[in-house]
């Protein structure tokens, strides 16, 4: 049976990256935040390494290569985002 509390703080943790990255996502939708500012790389990168984090208890391989590619393209999105504000 699924528990329907979070049994111990990696639950926690995994729940804190998937808040930060619907976080990220809605404040996006809302017209909150830009994809091109370096926040919502960073929101996004974030979310993906506390979701990862938590997959080191629980592991799953689609979650955790489905987290290292958000992770990676967050990062391609943050670079280019200093590098635009570098160059202006």
């Amino acid at each position: 049976m699924i528990p329907l509390i979070p049994a111990s703080i990696h639950d926690y943790v995994g729940l804190a990256g998937v808040g930060l990255v619907l976080l990220c996502y809605g404040l996006l939708q809302l017209g909150r935040i830009g994809q091109s500012q370096p926040l919502y790389s960073i929101l996004n990168a974030l979310g993906a390494v506390l979701i990862f984090l938590s997959l080191t208890v629980d592991f799953n391989l689609a979650s955790v290569v489905i987290e290292v590619c958000w992770f990676t393209i967050s990062m391609v999105g943050l670079y280019r985002s200093l590098k635009a504000r570098k160059s202006r």
